[in-house]
């Protein structure tokens, strides 16, 4: 492809990922939004947006709607729960518009986070650092016969998709028995991998229960009462998907009774989860402000991952991580 093509961004991203961007898109033009924000703020019109051939960030899907000549746009996020939508992906096949996120980006922060929630309870270091900041009594006797190893264990990852995939991976070291759920099974998976309709049936036999869902209407509150009561008693629950997913007084109850052994939760319902919720006092119930996908390099990486994509839209060739 030999044209100048005008791409915007309403990203904010760090001054040395903007000159890469900048010289990586050669003799196309960049347009620079004058409100830009992160990867999980919600984008909204902007009047630069109408002068772009490609969107590169977070644009307001109202108005991605109403421009036909916006022809790709690149998420820079793993989610994309408000472009999901029948009129959204109707306008693009009309207009014979690409849309991509950046889960490849977000694959290996998040699968490392979870790997380090599980680890961390195995070896029992959150209760030791517990102790450090409170009594120092050097609980010996209370938290050696506590500690696990990995190995043998059964988990479940409920939403399988590029994290899940790269957290297997991870995993496979430690012997441990790995079971995927999602909602379309392509049959090319590398672990075992089911229908999300057979998550009752999978639940009671797992240990650790990782849920990396997308927020959609056909999960929201997929994790509730009924869902912790199936799972094996002494589990442990992960959420590094999103927050609306779970029912959290239905999993504060799972940990209050002890049916749950802990809990490891990256995203919650709201964020910020206001100082006097009551999953901040919920037993064994660890959580880290939505920072499982973050890491030093987050915006040369989402560049990246934009640039490469571009070189093959510009060739005409199947573009990574589309999602419609």
């Amino acid at each position: 492809m030999s044209e100048s093509l005008k791409i915007w961004c309403n990203q904010s991203l760090s001054d040395a990922a903007i000159a890469e961007l900048q010289a990586g898109i050669g003799n196309h033009s960049l347009i620079l939004a004058s409100e830009r924000g992160n990867n999980l703020s919600a984008g909204g019109p902007t009047a630069s947006l109408a002068d772009a051939d490609i969107a590169f960030g977070q644009p307001d899907p109202e108005q991605l709607m109403s421009l036909d000549t916006v022809r790709w746009t690149e998420l820079t996020s793993a989610g994309y729960t408000r472009y999901d939508r029948d009129d959204l992906r109707a306008s693009l096949t009309v207009n014979g518009a690409q849309m991509t996120n950046s889960s490849s980006v977000y694959a290996e922060p998040c699968a490392q986070h979870l790997l380090a929630f599980m680890l961390a309870l195995a070896r029992q270091l959150p209760q030791a650092l517990l102790d450090q900041f409170g009594s120092r009594s050097w609980d010996f006797e209370a938290l050696r016969p506590n500690t696990r190893i990995l190995n043998a264990d059964t988990v479940l990852i409920v939403g399988f998709g590029a994290i899940g995939e790269r957290l297997s991976e991870l995993l496979a070291p430690f012997g441990l028995e790995v079971i995927g759920l999602r909602r379309t099974v392509r049959g090319d998976e590398p672990i075992p991998t089911h229908t999300l309709d057979k998550l009752e049936r999978y639940l009671p036999s797992a240990d650790h229960v990782v849920n990396i869902l997308p927020a959609h209407s056909t999960t929201d509150g997929l994790f509730g009462e009924t869902q912790f009561v199936l799972m094996k008693s002494g589990a442990v629950f992960y959420n590094i998907g999103r927050g609306t997913t779970v029912n959290q007084s239905s999993l504060d109850s799972a940990l209050r009774t002890g049916r749950l052994t802990a809990a490891y939760l990256d995203v919650t319902d709201p964020e910020p989860l206001p100082p006097d919720h009551l999953l901040w006092t919920s037993p064994n119930c660890f959580i880290t402000p939505h920072i499982g996908g973050g890491h030093g390099d987050e915006s040369i990486s989402l560049v990246r991952h934009f640039l490469a994509n571009l070189k093959r839209f510009e060739a005409g060739q199947p573009l990574e991580d589309r999602i419609a």
